[in-house]
């Protein structure tokens, strides 16, 4: 964490774009006040290719730039940056940082992620972390000279030599006085942007911020092309971060019951069913129709054993429209998972409630996703 006394913030993925892009600006600006060092922890292999651009330009002007990812070397990266494997179960494979620091200038942000998520416009962009941000060339470098001692090992000789001559040189130079001014001023304007943003998600303009219409229930009941703009499918999203869980849903009713009652009735038998299938979901979680009969939960940052605890509540809720709609009695089968998967693995849940429906098993567990699947389970 900044190096600045300060308590870490509740911080947004939104909030964590706009800074770093900021940061990110701040060293792209010609200024005379070089060399310029640039340490960027992407977490996975997809938010790095979103910014090559940007990246490829600080390489043409930095000293050194080193960007690090979970799992894989960033490849065909220009002259001038340095590619960094981060291993799945260290600590920096968590952290979302970016630092970039001349002998005049600083400005760095190292947040952690909490695997956690707040009511946003789409999945990726309510991830939250704890984490902290200034724009003060001393706090930068403390930053530094933290990543280039965990990253070490990994960097090159002529990249570790760059870093170490742009941190001497930043060591014969006093900070700026007026740094604290300029990052209040900074502060007050993110405040307020941020406060916006969450004003207008708050106000619910528009369904295409929610990615649909609400249904029957508190949270939007999407269709499939809703569930793909929310979950990051047609966007810029990463296996391996956030895990969600889904609770495949299969409502049935006996065979005829819509002839028997009239559309009037199935209406509203349909209605009572979402509300049903629905009510146990919180504001940050989303629904989808798959089919007359089919739904899908999306519930983010879920244990297992929670998601199997939603999915016998709504067991419970649809039986008890019975009281309502006594001469139809409806058969419920769910399947439950856990998944980092990106795009989610639906067509797994799908296949796992027909297994449950042809079964007769109220509710089927997928097998971990490292593990292989045992015989009778999915």
């Amino acid at each position: 964490m900044l190096h600045s006394g300060r308590a870490p913030e509740l911080l947004t993925k939104r909030s964590l774009v706009a800074v770093s892009h900021a940061i990110e600006s701040a060293a792209l600006a010609v200024a005379e006040d070089g060399p310029l060092v640039v340490v960027a922890l992407f977490q996975r292999m997809p938010y790095l290719e979103r910014e090559r651009a940007v990246y490829e330009r600080i390489a043409e002007c930095a000293a050194a730039t080193v960007v690090a990812v979970v799992g894989q070397r960033p490849e065909a990266l220009p002259v001038g940056a340095y590619g960094v494997v981060l291993d799945e179960a260290e600590d920096l494979a968590r952290e979302w940082s970016v630092v970039a620091l001349t002998p005049r200038f600083g400005a760095a942000l190292v947040a952690h992620d909490r695997a956690e998520v707040e009511p946003a416009a789409t999945l990726e962009s309510g991830r939250l972390f704890d984490g902290r941000w200034g724009f003060r060339r001393d706090e930068a470098l403390h930053e530094v000279v933290r990543l280039r001692d965990q990253l070490a090992d990994r960097l090159p000789a002529p990249a570790r030599a760059a870093v170490d001559e742009t941190l001497a040189r930043v060591r014969d130079l006093p900070a700026t006085p007026g740094e604290p001014r300029g990052e209040a001023a900074l502060r007050v304007m993110f405040s307020r942007a941020e406060r916006a943003a969450r004003a207008r998600w708050a106000a619910g303009q528009g369904a295409a911020d929610r990615g649909g219409a609400s249904e029957g229930g508190g949270v939007p009941l999407l269709d499939e092309a809703g569930m793909r703009r929310w979950s990051g499918a047609d966007g810029v999203t990463a296996s391996g971060t956030l895990p969600v869980a889904l609770i495949g849903v299969r409502v049935d009713e006996p065979a005829g019951a819509p002839e028997r009652f009239g559309r009037r009735s199935v209406a509203r038998e349909t209605q009572a069913v979402i509300g049903a299938v629905t009510a146990s979901l919180r504001p940050v979680d989303r629904a989808v129709r798959l089919s007359e009969q089919e739904y899908l939960l999306i519930l983010p940052a879920l244990t297992e054993e929670q998601a199997v605890a939603v999915a016998g509540q709504v067991h419970e809720a649809v039986g008890g429209l019975a009281q309502s709609y006594p001469f139809v009695s409806f058969a419920v089968h769910a399947a439950v998972t856990v998944t980092t998967r990106r795009p989610l693995p639906v067509g797994d849940v799908r296949h796992a409630v027909g297994w449950a429906a042809q079964e007769g098993v109220p509710v089927a567990r997928l097998a971990p996703e490292t593990a292989e699947v045992p015989a009778g389970q999915w």
